[in-house]
């Protein structure tokens, strides 16, 4: 019995540490990604939407934030997710409307805070700067900018900007046409894009001024005649710039350095043996800063994906379809696992995964119908 007893006594100490090594697993929970939708409108019923994605279950749900805005084509929230912003895309005496609603994220609510005139018809861009204290609209129709100073939601307007100018396609750039108005990361200037001067403007910003923007010097940088610069995106080192070219489908890539730019590569959109219409729409950096997506719509419908290189040049991955058609904008999670297609022409919103690694996408099968969608803007 005497011998037994040890025996007994290591087998016990056995057992125990052998259920220590067997804590429970943690169970991996997939986030839910959600983003506010932007979109045109055909009734009093539609507005801002809601889109929510479930990777866990691969399913998409939308709903309406606040209905009754007209056209609120792009549509953005400040960091910590209190305050939307968005444009109501119509044309007036004084042009559109920005509007400012207060943002109840638990319960996702939307309660009109402030409407104030665009002073330019067609509003179709928002950014806000750095402290999130200057809200700048860009008018497409009207052809210029305008800036207001954001004070517990509430907008005062401080200045608009006119462009003059054209280029060489009479039916499209006849006048100026701001498509974007973006904050370089040095928080010292504003990139504008202009699709009917082919230009790049450039503009000093001094927040603390009566009236913020002035130009820089130089004060924009011409692109290839006919181009039509559309949205661009800047490399979050500050360098280089990457702006669509809409009317001739390219991505342009241009170097930044002080406010000097220069042209370092202009990439197609589309295959050598592609023949129809174009209008390029979208870019977007990945959240590693490694690749770098453009969309195409017309009569390719698609998503060319690039891979940066360390001086920030791009070389061509693959050109994708993105399952709708007229995919005018485009969204990556900010954990870039993957990217959701708003397809305006079809009415569609289509997820694809994205292989870290290679910036490859494939479907994922996941797809829902929205109403003219056209702008994504993800939350966290």
């Amino acid at each position: 019995m005497r011998k037994i007893a040890p025996l007994l006594l290591l087998l016990t100490i056995m057992i125990m540490s052998n259920s220590c090594d067997e804590s429970p697993q943690e169970e991996k929970i997939e986030p839910v990604y959600s983003f506010l939708l932007g979109a045109y409108t055909d009734s009093e019923v539609q507005g801002i939407g809601l889109l929510t994605f479930n990777p866990e279950n691969n399913t998409l749900q939308t709903q309406i934030l606040a209905a009754g805005v007209s056209n609120p084509s792009f549509v953005i929230s400040n960091k910590a997710q209190t305050l939307v912003f968005a444009v109501e895309e119509i044309g007036g005496e004084n042009g559109g409307k920005v509007k400012s609603f207060n943002f109840d994220r638990q319960n996702n609510t939307l309660e009109l805070l402030d409407s104030k005139d665009t002073f330019g018809d067609h509003p179709c861009y928002l950014s806000l700067d750095a402290k999130e204290d200057i809200l700048v609209v860009g008018n497409y129709s009207g052809g210029n900018f305008s800036a207001y100073r954001v004070k517990d939601g509430m907008l005062t307007h401080v200045q608009t900007y006119e462009h003059e100018g054209q280029s060489i396609n009479p039916a499209r750039q006849e006048k100026a046409h701001v498509h974007s108005t973006v904050f370089h990361p040095n928080g010292k200037q504003l990139l504008v894009g202009d699709l009917g001067t082919d230009k790049i403007h450039l503009y000093d910003f001094n927040p603390s001024y009566a009236v913020p923007f002035n130009n820089s010097d130089p004060g924009y940088l011409e692109v290839s005649p006919g181009a039509g610069p559309r949205h661009l995106a800047i490399h979050p080192s500050g360098s280089p710039v990457y702006l669509i070219h809409e009317m001739t489908a390219e991505l342009g890539v241009y170097s930044y350095d002080t406010g000097q730019m220069t042209q370092m590569q202009v990439l197609p959109l589309t295959g050598a043996e592609f023949k129809g219409n174009v209008g390029a729409a979208e870019v977007r950096i990945s959240p590693d800063a490694k690749f770098v997506y453009a969309s195409n719509r017309g009569d390719a419908n698609e998503i060319t994906v690039y891979e940066t290189g360390k001086g920030g040049e791009l070389t061509f991955v693959e050109r994708i379809n993105t399952g709708g058609e007229t995919p005018r904008n485009f969204v990556i999670t900010s954990d870039g696992k993957f990217l959701l297609a708003a397809n305006q022409g079809s009415g569609t919103i289509v997820v694809f995964e994205r292989n870290l690694k290679t910036g490859k996408l494939s479907k994922t099968g996941a797809e829902t119908e929205f109403n003219k969608p056209v702008y994504l803007f993800g939350l966290d």
